[in-house]
């Protein structure tokens, strides 16, 4: 095959990946999207196995056999409360994938360097390529090498660390260490030295240094963030994982990398961003570990929580008109979206007004609830965001929580002192009845206590989400 053919490819790839990253901007096209991800990435593979510089085919065919049947099976295993967690691991990866090219494009070119022009010339494949470049373009592949592993090595780390406290395995809340953030401006000052450093020289141990710092850099950033920006920072290192595919691409003149890492890159930015104004956050101050975070002591909240039985509930709701919905992390963990499901079928069989309200941060992954309602087969038009339902509150008759805690949050609003101050919540509290289905009496993932739960028209419907939502169903018709 010429290369002829592998860039019309690449060029129908490329296409591919823009539809489907387009369709998965809204749910009935979403399935369709996936399609067009798929099909565009097996023909990238297909492409580039024949392509100019290609060889090690069974060993190739080896590592894509092994890596579609770990795909298949994790796939098959996952749930959908493990999605957020499984999303950082793949990040990793990529940013892992990242550090391992620069590392073998820098070793390559040193072998390249050192030899004299009549075996540079007989060189094929990725050495060809290196072979015949300039001394300018030599310059430009190192810079391309050195920011390739810098931002695999922040991506790796860091997403390493998203995995740990998406998965409980790593605590929730921010940690940094003494100086938090003058160790964070020293190592990246330490990587610009390093950059050139290794400019100039070419040498490995700049490069070994950068890495470290890097690693560092993801590592500290990460661990500095508490879980109430969590799905910002998914997205966030989504961004990161973007390019560093495109620094890959430049490192080994694959168009077709350079442009889904920029389409990656960009976009996890453009949703990073979205999701800061949506909580009213700085970008800076989120991916710096909350840089200018409040300082004064937290407003104590006054009051008890008052629990009420499935029965208290039914009764509610049967003399209710109007009904919404607010779903949260804790209704995914119980996997109850089908028993919401249902209720909401109940409720509207029985003439009853019922939506839902969905925060831009609820869950812990960017339309983490969309997609589990959209999964219950719930009206995609009774879904309605964040800035078209608040209005509508004072004239709900009940609001049901269901496993959502800073997205309901009124301290967000009444408390400067918040860790969420000033970000923009559901003010479901002002609705005529708000019952909250919530396991215990604990703050949450962000550790951050909710005065909506001690108002005085908020009853708690303690259990497991799926639990009580049965018991519930029992008593609606």
């Amino acid at each position: 095959m010429d290369f002829g053919f592998t860039i019309a490819a690449y060029v129908v790839a490329a296409v591919l990946f823009i539809l489907s990253l387009g369709g998965l901007s809204g749910q009935e096209s979403a399935k369709r999207a996936v399609w067009y991800g798929i099909a565009g990435m097996g023909l990238a593979v297909a492409a580039t196995l024949v392509g100019p510089g290609s060889g090690f085919w069974l060993l190739s065919l080896i590592l894509i056999a092994a890596g579609g049947v770990i795909g298949y099976i994790v796939a098959t295993r996952v749930q959908m409360t493990e999605m957020p967690q499984l999303v950082a691991a793949m990040h990793s990866l990529v940013g892992l994938a990242a550090v391992f090219v620069g590392l073998n494009a820098h070793i390559e070119l040193g072998r390249v360097l050192a030899m004299d022009d009549t075996a540079r010339h007989a060189l094929e494949g990725f050495a060809g390529l290196l072979a015949h470049k300039s001394p300018v373009e030599i310059n430009i592949l190192r810079v391309e090498v050195f920011l390739g592993i810098f931002i695999g090595a922040v991506t790796f780390t860091g997403s390493v660390v998203a995995y740990g406290k998406l998965a409980g395995k790593l605590t929730s809340s921010a940690q940094k260490l003494p100086g938090g953030h003058m160790l964070n401006a020293a190592a990246a000052a330490l990587s610009v030295l390093c950059l050139v450093w290794y400019f100039n020289t070419g040498g490995f141990f700049p490069l070994f240094l950068m890495t470290l710092a890097a690693l560092f850099i993801g590592y500290h950033l990460i661990m500095g963030i508490g879980g109430a920006d969590m799905p910002v920072v998914v997205s966030m290192l989504n961004s990161y994982s973007g390019w560093a595919a495109a620094a890959i691409g430049f490192s080994l003149g694959n168009d077709l990398l350079i442009v889904v890492g920029a389409l990656v890159g960009s976009s996890g930015a453009i949703l990073s961003y979205i999701m800061c104004k949506a909580m009213n956050r700085s970008f800076v101050s989120v991916i710096l570990g909350g840089f200018g975070g409040s300082t004064g002591p937290a407003m104590e909240v006054e009051g008890e929580q008052i629990a009420i039985d499935a029965d208290g509930v039914a009764q509610a709701l049967e003399e209710a008109d109007s009904v919404v919905i607010i779903p949260g992390y804790g209704m995914a963990v119980a996997q109850a979206q089908q028993n919401v499901a249902e209720l909401t079928r109940r409720l509207r069989a029985a003439g009853k007004e019922v939506r839902f309200a969905i925060h831009p941060v609820a869950g812990r992954l960017p339309g983490h609830m969309n997609v589990l309602l959209a999964e219950a087969k719930v009206p995609y038009d009774i879904v309605l965001e964040m800035d078209e339902i608040n209005d509508d509150f004072p004239s709900t008759d009940v609001a049901i929580v269901i496993g959502s805690n800073d997205i309901v949050n009124p301290a967000a609003q009444e408390d400067p002192n918040s860790p969420i101050a000033g970000m923009p919540v559901l003010e479901c509290w002002k609705a005529k009845q708000v019952f909250v289905s919530k396991r215990g009496q604990g703050t949450g993932y962000s550790g951050i206590e909710n005065p909506l739960f001690y108002k005085e028209n908020t009853r708690m419907y303690y259990g497991d989400a799926k639990a009580s939502l049965d018991e519930l169903l029992k008593r609606i018709d």
